[in-house]
């Protein structure tokens, strides 16, 4: 293979498939919850992405750091975050030995929305004097147009999470998508020819501010990529073994620790 087409190749792990409360839930008595199936325990969504011979990561939940050792991640070059929740950015305190080892801030990307709530949740991070030691946070503001990311042009996908504003992210003919519950036409026109797309489903029944899996399947039919899998999924999804095998051709449930090129 020539160099050329390896800068081309998207090398995804995903690091968490799960919704926000993970699987199992703490507490939680179903058969799901008590899987011995390592596909069926799921940390909160996040991707891995190598790229250009860059690594990027899209959202650094609270179970960032476990999913950074899991996965012998050595190098970080930025983080893409689609929004503000809880479960997609508590862990991006834990950039900070990235900062040590890379010696250099760590380029986050982000909308406007979530950007203020960066600068709230980790206000000790931009402070004067710094204290030492706090991680170092370059933040960029995403708005409509493809961003450079460090070299690695990347396509931001408008999406509402019920209401609130979500960013997708294509990188080449890799799409990704989490906590959609609406998509309009001229977005998923910036899907189109995308080899793989991930999206999220939470569950088979509808939901407020989630896709359900027949809604995820319809996108999915419209947008028509060669590879579609399925993230930021709950329980009641049920067993990733059945509900993998009932999936239409070319789609598949994601599990955390899968790796897949485009």
């Amino acid at each position: 293979m020539h160099r050329t087409d390896r800068l081309n190749i998207v090398k995804i792990t995903f690091l968490g498939t799960g919704t926000s409360l993970g699987v199992p839930i703490v507490a939680c008595p179903c058969a799901v919850c008590a899987s011995t199936d390592s596909r069926d325990k799921r940390m909160r969504s996040s991707v891995f992405i190598e790229v250009g011979g860059k690594n990027i990561v899209i959202d650094t939940g609270p179970d960032f750091r476990t999913q950074l050792l899991n996965n012998n991640i050595k190098r970080v070059d930025a983080i893409l975050i689609t929004h503000q929740h809880r479960d997609h950015m508590a862990g991006l305190d834990d950039i900070r030995t990235f900062n040590y080892m890379q010696k250099c801030a760590m380029p986050v990307f982000a909308n406007y929305l979530t950007v203020d709530s960066i600068r709230r949740d980790y206000y000790y991070c931009f402070g004067e004097p710094r204290y030492p030691g706090v991680p170092d946070i370059e933040l960029h503001n995403v708005g409509d147009d493809p961003i450079d990311v460090l070299g690695i042009t990347v396509t931001p996908i408008n999406v509402l999470h019920y209401k609130l504003p979500v960013l997708g992210f294509r990188i080449k003919n890799f799409t990704y998508i989490t906590d959609a519950s609406h998509i309009e036409d001229s977005e998923l026109e910036k899907i189109k020819g995308s080899n793989v797309l991930v999206i999220n489903a939470l569950r088979k029944t509808e939901h407020l501010s989630h896709f359900s899996l027949p809604e995820a399947l319809e996108v999915i039919e419209k947008v028509k990529p060669k590879r579609a899998f399925i993230t930021h999924i709950g329980h009641e999804m049920g067993f990733h073994s059945e509900t993998d095998a009932s999936l239409p051709e070319g789609v598949h449930l994601a599990y955390d620790g899968l790796s897949i090129e485009c």
